[in-house]
Order: structure tokens, then C-alpha cells, then sequence
């Protein structure tokens, strides 16, 4: 499967946002926002660029850098807006301060995924979730973008989270969507080599089999692999249809997991 998609149009690396805080959570750092004393959270699951600026094997520690040196801000506005919604948003680290970078010739996409694969991230999201249940949480979606997507399809297999959501999935497969037990929407783009509509439009007639778990899947015209954290903010197609996808993400926790 191509990996290329999920390399293009990597975040800017030089603004700063948002209006949360860096806590650790079920032994990750996290990014969390919202209402602490919310009984409903969403766990956002990043693409393979993560929320931070890649410093492992650069002489910086990761850690002391997580405040000043958040990066990938579209990604952090994103839980922002959900957060607004009157979740509590937990954007996990799974990558332990080593998101996938491009100036790092030494560890190309191949190497990088070696030690960050998706099978991790399913064991790594356990505890945060028991976090979250054990300071009150009762309900608990998840939102997966490219490699997250992965993460968050394992998590819907059983009883870990209430609804998930799949946007321009990486390395899902249809065997993955035959065995989803929760609420699941999958939002993808027109132009997706990794995750092309015709994948898609199996994911559907799989899940249209499933009368007893609730579905959607719909595909943005005009867009790319990525768009939806990482589109360009000079195009109006890639704006308008990310926006769009974020408040069908909404929508969908709204129903599913207030």
C-alpha cells in the first residue's frame, strides 16, 4: 500500500495555537481541551505527522518542548472546535514525541513506521481510555486521521468507545469494518490513493449488512488524502470541505456519545 498520500502537505511548523493544556494521560502526554468535568469525551487519533514537532534523535528533549513547541495548529484548532461542542477532547501523543518528519534522512516513512505502528497505538489508547473512564467519563468517542483511523477502527471492535469516526483512513481494511461494533462514519476524499473511493464504497456495502450498528460513509469531491487537517488555507475547496467534515465529526458524537 502507498504511504505517499500520507506524506504530502505536511503541517506548518512555525505557528502556535490553542486554547488547552499539555497533561499526561494514561501515561501519554496529551493535548486536552473542553470542559474537565464533561461525562463525555472524543479522543482524536493524529495523522503520521502527530501534534508536535518531531525531536527524537535531534538533541532536544521532547518533553520540555511540548508548551512552547506544539506544532501541526490545524490539528490543535480541530480539538479546539470540538471541545466547543462541550466534549472533553484528548489528543493523546502516540508517538512519544517522534511524529513522522521530512528532514530526517536517516529515518525515511518505512523505518519511521518500524517503531510507530498502528498495533502500538491500539495498546497505547487502553489506558488512556481507563484514564478517562476513571475520572468519571461515562461515554467516549474517537476520531482516527490516516494512521489514526487504524487505531480508532480497532477500538470500535468492542466495547473501548461509544462512536468512531474515520476520516481518509489509512491501512483500514474491509475484513476491519466487518467486525465494527460501534456507530462508525467514514468521511474520504475524491482523489485518495491510500484509501480510494472504491474502498470506500466496499467499507459502505459492509456496513449496510450491519443493520445493528449505525453508519455512514461519504466522500468529499474535489479533495485529496489529508485534506481535513491538512489542507491548504488558499483553497476554498479544501476549506470549505474540511469544515464541512468537522461538523459532520460533531454531528456524529453529538448523537452517539452525548
Amino acid at each position: 500500500m502507498s504511504d505517499s498520500q500520507c506524506c504530502d502537505n505536511p503541517p506548518n511548523l512555525t505557528s502556535i495555537c490553542g486554547g488547552g493544556s499539555v497533561i499526561e494521560v494514561g501515561g501519554l502526554k496529551a493535548y486536552v481541551a473542553g470542559p474537565s468535568d464533561s461525562k463525555h469525551a472524543i479522543l482524536l487519533v493524529s495523522d503520521i505527522f502527530g501534534h508536535v514537532r518531531g525531536f527524537q534523535g535531534l538533541g532536544i528533549d521532547p518533553v520540555t518542548e511540548y508548551t512552547s513547541r506544539y506544532e501541526a495548529p490545524k490539528f490543535r484548532k480541530l480539538a479546539d472546535k470540538v471541545a466547543a461542542a462541550g466534549f472533553y477532547v484528548v489528543v493523546p501523543d502516540f508517538f512519544y514525541g517522534d511524529p513522522f518528519v521530512f528532514d530526517v534522512p536517516e529515518k525515511p516513512i518505512e523505518v519511521w513506521r518500524e517503531s510507530h505502528g498502528t498495533d502500538k497505538g491500539f495498546e497505547d489508547a487502553k489506558p488512556v481510555i481507563a484514564a478517562l473512564k476513571s475520572k468519571g467519563i461515562s461515554t467516549i468517542g474517537a476520531a482516527g486521521f490516516c494512521w489514526g483511523a487504524k487505531v480508532v477502527v480497532e477500538l470500535a471492535k468492542s466495547d473501548y468507545i461509544q462512536s468512531a469516526v474515520l476520516l481518509h483512513p489509512s491501512r483500514v481494511t474491509v475484513d476491519d469494518i466487518k467486525e465494527v461494533k460501534a456507530p462508525i462514519a467514514v468521511l474520504g476524499a475524491e482523489i485518495d490513493k491510500v484509501s480510494p473511493p472504491e474502498l470506500l464504497k466496499q467499507f459502505e456495502e459492509v456496513l449496510s449488512t450491519k443493520p445493528e450498528v449505525n453508519s455512514y460513509v461519504k466522500i468529499f469531491p474535489g479533495v485529496v488524502h489529508g485534506w481535513s487537517v491538512r489542507y491548504k488555507d488558499e483553497n476554498e475547496i479544501e476549506v470549505k470541505s474540511a469544515e464541512e467534515a468537522h461538523q459532520n465529526m460533531v454531528d456524529w458524537f453529538t448523537r452517539y456519545v452525548k
